[in-house]
């Protein structure tokens, strides 16, 4: 069974958020922070990963990820970064 992790990434040096989806993170954190050559993640290196959440279908992980791209999802994140 595939488990799917949504993801909140943190740019200290920009102050930038990133949130994202995926069924492997380890992959996913070396392609953002390493691998990648285009794309949004690639001008705020580095990130590191400051939440991660576990859904066992890819519908539950993409609704999550939707609803934390919202602005009462957003104060979510606002918070979590106050709290590193």
């Amino acid at each position: 069974m595939d488990e799917f992790v949504v993801y909140i990434l943190y740019s200290e040096k920009f102050s930038k958020t990133y949130t994202g989806l995926t069924s492997n993170l380890i992959e996913r954190f070396k392609s953002h922070n390493n691998l990648s050559t285009k794309g949004y993640t690639l001008k705020f290196r580095p990130w590191i990963v400051i939440h991660i959440e576990f859904f066992n279908s890819k519908i539950e992980a993409m609704n999550r990820e939707k609803y934390l791209k919202t602005g009462i999802g957003r104060e979510f994140i606002k918070n979590l970064i106050h709290k590193i």
